[in-house]
């Protein structure tokens, strides 16, 4: 195990591309007249990201598994107010990809697992490396959370700047980032349509989670919660018995994975070494740009913008 502490940057890429795609104010036509806008503002924030951290080791991970995943076989209505994109997102989604590998960064997909296991299994694996390993994980995903292990973790919603450490998570849930599955496993997650317990809110959810650390010790303590000082815990037991599975599929819904061994042969055993920046396939990347029609304008701007990054 290495002694030395190392920085470890992992980027939810789904994020920066959907707000590339949506964003009013990133608009690039190709040639024929397609809209390459997500592909266009994620190889921007790709690469004022590299100007900006420099980072040393990086994982870039990308949703595979858009409907396909093992949560959507364990519940149907998981994420089931999202639309499958249309022909011209699916080629740009697949640019996308193409384009973090291109500028060098460690690339991985998988078409079973979510962006979040990913960066889950990426993080457990450097951190059996590395003894002081620090988390940057750029995402607005709160689900992330609970990855955050030491004080120096931290949840980079890069856009905004805003960066959340555990004690932020703590302050603004009510409890330690490590039971966060537990939290939406009582609350659910409208974002991710996981249920959750009905007439279970933040408030109930704080309270037990204090009181019984987890939804298994809340289980195992279901003829104590009629006793705790909140508002209805006469008939929280009752909620809580009736729901019990319901409780139970929606923390696992929560719960990323950490085990993830499909994206890539070397993937099982992530390492430093694997997520070590390279450099920039400059040639290779011209070509791509053509290959997906970018104009000559387009093209001139990030192959200028590129030319100039060191490694």
């Amino acid at each position: 195990m290495r002694d030395q502490a190392e920085s470890v940057y992992l980027i939810d890429a789904s994020i920066y591309i959907f707000q590339s795609h949506f964003s009013p104010n990133i608009e690039c036509v190709g040639n024929r007249g397609n809209d390459l806008s997500a592909l266009y503002g994620f190889t921007q924030f790709l690469i004022q990201f590299i100007r900006r951290t420099k980072p040393r080791y990086i994982g870039v991970a990308h949703d595979g598994s858009l409907f396909t995943g093992f949560r959507h076989q364990l519940c149907e209505s998981y994420k089931s107010n999202r639309e499958l994109p249309d022909e011209n997102l699916a080629i740009q989604l697949k640019g996308c990809l193409e384009i973090s590998s291109l500028l060098g960064l460690p690339t991985f997909t998988s078409e079973t697992y979510e962006a979040d296991d990913i960066i889950g299994t990426i993080s457990h694996n450097v951190r059996k490396e590395v003894k002081q390993t620090v988390l940057r994980i750029l995402t607005k995903d709160k689900d992330l959370a609970q990855l955050l292990v030491t004080g120096d973790d931290c949840l980079w919603d890069y856009s905004a700047n805003r960066r959340r450490y555990r004690e932020d998570i703590s302050t603004e849930f009510g409890v330690l980032p490590e039971y966060f599955p537990d939290y939406l496993g009582l609350v659910g997650d409208s974002v991710d349509c996981i249920k959750g317990v009905p007439g279970v809110g933040p408030v109930k959810a704080k309270v037990l989670l204090k009181e019984f650390d987890s939804l298994e010790r809340i289980y195992e303590n279901l003829d104590k919660v009629s006793e705790l000082p909140i508002s209805g815990a006469k008939s929280l037991s009752s909620k809580l018995k009736k729901n019990k599975e319901l409780a139970f599929l929606s923390k696992r819904l929560a719960t990323i994975i950490c085990s993830v061994n499909d994206c890539g042969e070397s993937f099982g055993i992530a390492s430093l070494d694997t997520l070590e920046v390279k450099e920039i396939k400059q040639a290779e990347f011209g070509w791509f740009l053509s290959e997906y029609d970018f104009r000559e304008n387009e093209r001139k701007i990030l192959e200028r913008i590129i030319s100039n990054i060191t490694i």
